[in-house]
């Protein structure tokens, strides 16, 4: 039986034992946030979430305004008085040819990891697959990849001299975003959280019935800011750039 991502069951599997965790959520927002075990306290968890309803404020007045941000498939321009966070998806969405919103998990987990790196050493900050991580020393990401073989016994290695780096995740099989494609798993790493995301979608939407997996990875390998992109697609696997897959 396929297994429900929605309840975010893998999040205990992979939480490390250096790492404080604690979560945050606010209506569609949910964030599993792990940061260095010397540098927790309660303050930090009402600052994240002030600053996830300031974020889900922000977007949501702009898109009672222009409603086209929200429903976009292709990139759209920023009117005056955009916030940052609209600012930032749109500029992502721009170079990765996709509408806006495709962004929103990644531009969320990278503001909210920003603001913690001014108190903590270490941060990880992952909303529903799309991870912004600020780490000195190495870590796994592990690729969830529905009924792939490769589900679960795969991760993207990151390495602490690479930080602060997104590496975001899309899926046209897991969980509840929008996909047009049929990928298993997208996964894109790139310094801009918000990019990842918004090119994770892009090559994921290339992936239909019987399309070769390399269109993809072609597409994510022509823009200049990401640095490297795997794709999966039931038996078969493809990857390119900065990509070193590891054992779990």
């Amino acid at each position: 039986m396929p297994k429900d991502y929605s309840r975010r069951y893998y999040r205990t599997q992979y939480q490390t034992e250096d790492l404080t965790y604690f979560q945050v959520k606010f209506k569609e927002t949910d964030l599993a946030i792990g940061i260095s075990r010397d540098g927790y306290c309660d303050n930090l968890k009402k600052l994240v979430e002030k600053e996830v309803i300031k974020l889900r404020g922000d977007l949501e007045t702009y898109i009672a305004v222009h409603s086209e941000f929200r429903t976009s498939f292709s990139p759209v321009s920023a009117q005056p008085g955009a916030p940052p966070i609209v600012r930032e998806m749109i500029r992502a969405g721009t170079l990765a040819g996709v509408g806006p919103m495709a962004a929103v998990a990644g531009a969320i987990a990278q503001a909210v990891g920003r603001l913690l790196e001014r108190h903590v050493r270490e941060v990880i900050v992952e909303n529903g697959g799309d991870i912004y991580l600020q780490s000195r020393a190495k870590r796994k990401v592990a690729v969830l990849a529905g009924e792939s073989p490769f589900s679960h016994r795969i991760a993207v290695k990151v390495r602490a001299e690479e930080c602060p780096v997104g590496v975001c995740t899309s899926s046209g099989t897991v969980g509840p975003s929008i996909s047009l494609g049929r990928a298993d798993a997208a996964v894109v790493k790139a310094a801009d959280a918000a990019l990842a995301d918004a090119v994770a979608t892009g090559a994921g939407n290339l992936i239909g019935d019987g399309e070769s997996l390399m269109e993809a990875v072609e597409y994510a390998r022509g823009i200049e800011e990401v640095r490297g992109v795997l794709i999966i697609s039931g038996k078969e696997m493809a990857a390119w750039g900065d990509i070193e897959i590891v054992p779990l």
